[in-house]
């Protein structure tokens, strides 16, 4: 009797124990992407004001992002920009950019992503709908996504538009399209280090 209660209370231990290992060895395998690598990420756009092209961007962003690529549709992520820090032209046009007629940077420091949902579209490649908050104006926006592994890095790639009039981007004679395009193509590259 003794015997076969040893043996049961052994057997149960090593089954114990092999859920116990294997549960570590399965969570060591998930890894999960979230700090931002400021130095390698950036946020860049262009635009055309009387028929020029200008290239500029935003030199400070932050956020909370919470990615795994075995769940990748389980991806959450809420970026905040520092409007204050959009370079573009010289510094009359950064000055111009920051006043009431366009960003009202003392009214509106931030501009904020977050999104809503992530729907995989293909290998490494994901549709990331949320909403877009530029001057307290918000705007649901989707955006087609590609990712890669990079050591122990993952990188992220993403192109869309934005139309500046949504977000009351170019008040009085900047309203005029003719002047300054309403489309305005962006660039991200996010690149996010292992939690």
């Amino acid at each position: 009797m003794k015997s076969n209660f040893y043996l049961r209370v052994s057997s149960a231990l090593k089954a114990f124990l092999m859920i116990v290992i294997f549960g570590v060895a399965s969570s060591s395998y998930a890894m999960e992407y979230s700090s931002i690598d400021s130095a390698k990420s950036q946020i860049t756009f262009t635009s055309k004001l009387m028929g020029s092209k200008i290239s500029g961007g935003f030199g400070k962003f932050s956020g909370k992002i919470s990615f795994n690529p075995d769940e990748p549709e389980k991806a959450k992520a809420n970026l905040v920009i520092d409007i204050a820090s959009f370079n573009a032209g010289g510094d009359e046009l950064q000055e111009e950019a920051k006043g009431k007629d366009w960003f009202s940077t003392k009214l509106f420091p931030t501009a904020s992503y977050a999104t809503d949902s992530v729907k995989v579209t293909g290998s490494n490649s994901l549709d990331i709908r949320g909403t877009l908050t530029i001057k307290g104006k918000t705007v649901s926006l989707l955006i087609a996504v590609k990712y890669q592994p990079h050591g122990k890095q993952m990188v992220f790639d993403a192109n869309f538009q934005v139309l500046r009039l949504d977000f009351g981007l170019g008040a009085g004679n900047w309203a005029d399209t003719s002047a300054v395009a309403n489309e305005v193509p962006v660039n991200v590259r996010l690149v996010l280090n292992q939690k």
